[in-house]
């Protein structure tokens, strides 16, 4: 009787014997003599891992005496009681594969020279052919093990899917952005959206520890916990603080929850958040981009943990960007990783949030090159919309005296000089301002000095304005577009002109009379920001 030992591991390189109840037994066809085969028996013999059996059975060079094998053996002990009398190692490629156990021969002779040697070769040609058989039935194992595992992850896959918010809430006045991508089927990163009952609402985003499996249970885990602590207790730094006492009981070693929570104003963009050792949050306004800075340890690691709660103030215009390690910590071909500065650098050109989304994806994937994505990426914006916050840079009158244009020209150009216009641009919005004060002084208020022309010049985050303002509300009338053969057949009047040629020098001009107040104001585009893949000092 062919018995097969059977390894316990599914690697074919390495080998571990083990213990199986019920091995399959292996039909070999071979002349033997009569008795021989008369007297094979069926028996199932169990070999523990440690039984000096098998090492003593893999250095044997031929059929071994029962009688011979280790009294300390307890399979040896097995084939005796059995009446096993002679075992012949099967050995394919210096592994013992199995046994071919025989009985007492029916003549009541003992095995002879020749038989011993016939069972040898017999053991020669089955070794391999039954080490075959055991690899393909453990292939076949291990197609069906890794065929149930995919399942298993698509299921949790599924179920992970569902934490996440199907849809994002549209918020008067805001937009909210988001990405999601695991570094495995299933991961640890998370976020969430909670409309709290007074109108403000929570934006909750976290990291777990580790990715796959483990870090989604945890996930799921803590997301629940959020979404019941959140709306209860609303404070971030309370709501962090009862999330940790009740994971510090129950989370796995060695693993631990980075978390964010912000509660938003909706009507004032006033900000109130608490972190738990998350990535800082960056906000982009005129000013550049600052963090949101609160300090706490991570969720799960330490009982009692407290979490600073700061405020701070979303202004409209503005975009706030969440997100996790994954794109910070992502290297490139050479090792490099992104890193903040490269994120902060796209923040800082950001003109909303779902374009910087889309630009920190772009962005990581074509610095990644070829590696592979190293752990779960996350990414929310928060933008407030409506127009851009505005700095004042310089207020000014000057009295409509022919002239003082250049006074307005020599100011505006004092006060912007440090905003980054081009040389171009710069000219053009001068010469525009120019023009617009000399038309005030002489149309807007008929060069009466003691009507002044007023002046304020200001930047938001894309464009430098100047508005310039006279008393002649009732005196400008809309004038046609420029017609040079019109206005040569003395169909249109000859006035126009002035304010035609002042549209054209800048990116946008806006005019507008409020009572006796006569507005122009003249904008010209920042220059773009530089390339965000040469942030960090790393090459485009």
């Amino acid at each position: 009787m062919v018995h097969p030992i059977e390894d316990e591991v599914a690697d074919p390189s390495r080998r571990v014997f083990g213990r199986r109840k019920a091995p399959v037994p292996v039909s070999v066809a071979v002349d033997l003599p009569a008795e021989v085969v008369e007297n094979s028996t069926e028996l199932t013999l169990d070999v523990g891992p440690n039984d000096p059996v098998l090492a003593f059975l893999q250095g044997a060079t031929g059929p071994v005496d029962v009688a011979t094998l280790p009294h300390a053996s307890p399979a040896a002990q097995s084939m005796r009681e059995s009446g096993v009398e002679l075992v012949v190692p099967l050995v394919a490629s210096g592994e013992l594969v199995g046994l071919l156990a025989l009985g007492p021969r029916l003549s009541e002779r003992g095995y002879s020279r020749d038989d011993r040697q016939l069972l040898d070769t017999l053991a020669r040609y089955a070794a391999p052919a039954l080490r075959l058989g055991q690899m393909v039935r453990q292939q076949e194992v291990e197609a069906r093990d890794r065929e149930r595992y995919e399942q298993e992850l698509k299921i949790a896959q599924l179920i992970q899917q569902q934490f996440l918010p199907s849809s994002l809430p549209e918020l008067a006045g805001w937009h909210l952005s988001a990405f999601y991508r695991p570094a495995r089927t299933v991961g640890g990163d998370f976020y969430d959206v909670m409309e709290l009952e007074d109108g403000r609402v929570m934006v909750v985003t976290g990291d777990v520890t580790d990715k796959g499996v483990p870090a989604a249970l945890v996930m799921a885990s803590t997301h629940a916990l959020l979404r019941e602590a959140g709306p209860r207790l609303v404070s971030p730094s309370a709501v962090l603080a009862r999330v940790n006492e009740l994971l510090c009981d129950d989370i796995p070693a060695h693993m631990f929850v980075t978390c964010l929570v912000m509660v938003v104003d909706l009507t004032t963009g006033q900000v109130d958040f608490a972190n738990a050792g998350h990535n800082l949050p960056f906000l982009s306004g005129p000013d550049g981009v600052r963090e949101l800075r609160a300090t706490g340890m991570p969720l799960g690691l330490m009982p009692d943990s407290p979490y600073d709660e700061m405020r701070d103030i979303i202004q409209p215009g503005e975009v706030l960007l969440l997100y996790s390690d994954g794109i910070t910590e992502q290297h490139d071909d050479s090792g490099e990783m992104f890193g903040f500065g490269r994120t902060e650098k796209l923040v800082s050109g950001a003109t909303n949030g779902a374009d910087l989304v889309d630009a920190c994806v772009t962005e990581l994937e074509r610095f990644s090159g070829s590696q592979e994505q190293e752990d779960d990426v996350t990414l929310v914006t928060l933008e407030r919309r409506g127009h851009a916050i505005e700095v004042i840079l310089a207020t000014f009158s000057v009295p409509s005296v022919a002239g003082n244009e250049r006074q307005v020209l020599a100011q505006v150009a004092e006060a912007v000089a440090d905003c980054g216009l081009t040389q171009d641009a710069l000219d053009r919005l001068k010469t525009a301002s120019a023009e617009t004060a000399m038309n005030a002084i002489e149309h807007g208020n008929l060069e009466q000095a003691e009507a002044p022309v007023d002046v304020v010049v200001s930047r938001s985050k894309e464009q430098v304005n100047v508005e310039i303002t006279d008393r002649g509300g009732g005196r400008h009338e809309p004038a046609d577009i420029p017609d040079l053969d019109l206005k040569l057949a003395g169909l249109q009047t000859p006035r126009g002109w002035g304010l035609f040629l002042i549209q054209n020098m800048v990116d946008a001009l806006e005019e507008r009379t409020e009572g006796e107040l006569h507005t122009v104001r003249l904008s010209v585009l920042l220059a773009p920001p530089a390339d965000p893949r040469s942030a960090d000092g790393g090459p485009a």
